[in-house]
C-alpha cells in the first residue's frame, strides 16, 4: 500500500493532500522500469562473464573431452612410430643382411602422399581445432604410408626367405657317395698328373673310388638334364641342373636310375659307380659348375660333415696326386 502525502498550502495555511497527476506516474514508472533494466543488464553481463551457461558448459565439457581423445590419439600414433620405425631398422639391418639384399631406400619410406588440397575439405569447414585436425590427419596418412611400405617389404622378405629355403635345398652341399670313413676321396680339384697322358692337367672336379655299383646320389635338388653314355671322355654320366646357376656332373658310372627331365631331391640315387669312358679304376668323377664356371666341390661339402672331417677332406682334395680320369 502506498504512502500518502500531503504539503503545506500557505494560500490555505492547511496541509492539503498531496495528488499525482497521470504524467507523473507515467515519469515514475519509466524511471523505474528504465532503472530495473539497467540493472538486469548489468547483472547479466556481470553472470556471463564469470558463470558460463548451461549451453557453454556443455561445449566446454566437449571440448575438454575431444583434447583428451586428440591427445591419447596423439600418443598411439608416436607409439606406432616408434613400433615402425623399430621395424624398418630390423627390415634393413637383419632380415635384408641375411639374405643378402639392399635396404629399402630412405626416399622411399618416407615418401609422402601428394595433393595440396588433400586436406581441402577439412579446411572449408572453418572448425575451431582445424590446425590439430590437419596435423593429426597428416601424421596418420604419413604412418599409413609408410606401413604400406614396409608391408610390401615384407612381401618381399618373405619371397626371399622362400627363395632361400629352395636355395639351401639346391646347392650340392654333400658328396656324390656314402663316404663315412673319408677314405674314398682319391684325386681332388686343381692341376694332377692325367692317369693317361700322364702329364700335369687341370682335373675339374673330385674323384671318389669305390667298388662298381657303388650307389651315386644327387647332392641337391633339381632336375636331369643330360642322361648320356659315350665310349670316351666321361663315359656313362649324368649332368643335373640344380638352379641358381649350379650344374653337377657325376661321370663315368656304371648304370643310370634316372631320365632326362626327372625332378630330384637331394640323396635320391641316379645311379651306381662304374669304370666307363676314360677311366682307370672304378671311381665316380664328380664336377660342380656356377655359372658356367668349374669350382672346386670340395667347398660345399657342409651338409653331412662336421668341422674336424671337413678340415679332413680338405686336407686329402689338397694332395697333388694322379687323377683316376
Amino acid at each position: 500500500m502506498s504512502r500518502i502525502k500531503y504539503y503545506y498550502d500557505a494560500k490555505t495555511c492547511k496541509y492539503e493532500r498531496y495528488k499525482r497527476s497521470k504524467w507523473d506516474i507515467l515519469l515514475n514508472s519509466l524511471g523505474f522500469v528504465s532503472m530495473a533494466l539497467v540493472m538486469a543488464i548489468g547483472i547479466l553481463i556481470v553472470f556471463n562473464l564469470y558463470f558460463d551457461s548451461p549451453k557453454e558448459l556443455l561445449l566446454k565439457k566437449e571440448n575438454q573431452e575431444l583434447t583428451l581423445y586428440y591427445q591419447l590419439l596423439e600418443e598411439e600414433v608416436t607409439k606406432m612410430n616408434q613400433m615402425l620405425s623399430d621395424l624398418q631398422q630390423r627390415d634393413d639391418n637383419l632380415y635384408r643382411i641375411i639374405f643378402e639384399t639392399e635396404p629399402v631406400p630412405t626416399e622411399i619410406r618416407k615418401a609422402g602422399i601428394g595433393g595440396t588440397d588433400r586436406y581441402k575439405e577439412i579446411k572449408e569447414k572453418g572448425l575451431k581445432q582445424e590446425d590439430l585436425i590437419v596435423s593429426l590427419s597428416q601424421k596418420v596418412d604419413a604412418l599409413k604410408r609408410q606401413l604400406y611400405v614396409q608391408s610390401v617389404s615384407y612381401d618381399e622378405v618373405t619371397d626371399l626367405a622362400l627363395q632361400k629355403e629352395e636355395y639351401w635345398a639346391s646347392i650340392p652341399a654333400i658328396q656324390p657317395v656314402t663316404n663315412e670313413e673319408l677314405n674314398l676321396l682319391a684325386s681332388g680339384f686343381g692341376m694332377r698328373v692325367h692317369p693317361i697322358l700322364k702329364v700335369r692337367k687341370m682335373h675339374q672336379g673330385v674323384d671318389f673310388a669305390a667298388p662298381k655299383g657303388t650307389p651315386i646320389y644327387a647332392t641337391g635338388d633339381g632336375v636331369v638334364i643330360a642322361v648320356k653314355t659315350v665310349f670316351g671322355g666321361y663315359g656313362k654320366h649324368v649332368e643335373i641342373d640344380h638352379g641358381f646357376g649350379f650344374v653337377t656332373r657325376y661321370a663315368h658310372m656304371n648304370d643310370f636310375k634316372v631320365r632326362r627331365g626327372q625332378k630330384i631331391k637331394r640323396g635320391d640315387q641316379i645311379g651306381t659307380v662304374g669304370n666307363t669312358g676314360s677311366s682307370t679304376a672304378p671311381h665316380v668323377h664328380y664336377e660342380v659348375m656356377k655359372d658356367g664356371r668349374f669350382i672346386n666341390p670340395v667347398n660345399y661339402f657342409f651338409k653331412d660333415l662336421t668341422p674336424e672331417e671337413y678340415d679332413r677332406i680338405l686336407e686329402l682334395a689338397g694332395k697333388e696326386n694322379q687323377s683316376l680320369s
